[in-house]
């Protein structure tokens, strides 16, 4: 019950995160929003899943938590594993590419920063930051790779951690969907 527990926590954290993310403005992307919900809503069922299983002893319900609790963990374990093994220049080229790509995150990061412009800031663009109206802004992209580095590291750490309890939580579901159910026969316990 205990793997259950960890797996429903990171899920209420997840969705927890997003919704303060919303609530005070530090996001307002609702897409990255929506995924880190709906990835929160879905670790939950699954741990919903594997806790019914357990307490009723279903072997279907404990083999699909098994199995679906091995795929996360795959997952999770990769991308742990590359957070952890980017270097300085691919962490910048990775920062430049989602720059590029997406406008409300580049808003966000602009806001929240008080900076203009991923490397260079030109005069005719447009900018959300507060420096923006005295046209003195720094570049974003110095500020963020400062940053980028911990932060990576700090999410394939913790990534890495509940990647090793969700393996932890498919060996203890393969022990216990093994065992005899205890209401089958009382009296043979006994």
């Amino acid at each position: 019950l205990c793997v259950f527990s960890s797996l429903q926590l990171v899920s209420l954290l997840l969705i927890g995160i997003a919704a303060w993310g919303i609530g005070f403005g530090l996001i307002s992307s609702f897409r990255v929003v929506g995924v880190v919900i709906a990835v929160g809503v879905f670790l939950f069922f699954i741990a919903l899943v594997g806790l019914i299983g357990a307490v009723k002893h279903h072997q279907v319900l404990l083999f699909f938590y098994m199995i679906i609790l091995l795929l996360v963990f795959i997952v999770q374990f990769s991308v742990s594993c590359a957070c952890l093994a980017l270097n300085e220049e691919q962490q910048s080229e990775l920062l430049e590419v989602g720059w590029n790509n997406t406008n409300s995150a580049r808003t966000d990061i602009e806001r929240n920063l008080n900076c203009c412009g991923f490397r260079v800031f030109y005069l005719n663009e447009t900018c959300a930051s507060d420096c923006f109206r005295t046209r003195h802004c720094r570049p974003c992209a110095p500020i963020m790779e400062e940053y980028s580095g911990m932060v990576l590291r700090f999410v394939g750490g913790i990534g890495l951690f509940f990647s090793f309890t969700e393996i932890l939580g498919v060996w203890l579901t393969y022990r216990y969907r093994n065992q005899k159910d205890p209401r089958a026969n009382p009296s043979a316990f006994i």
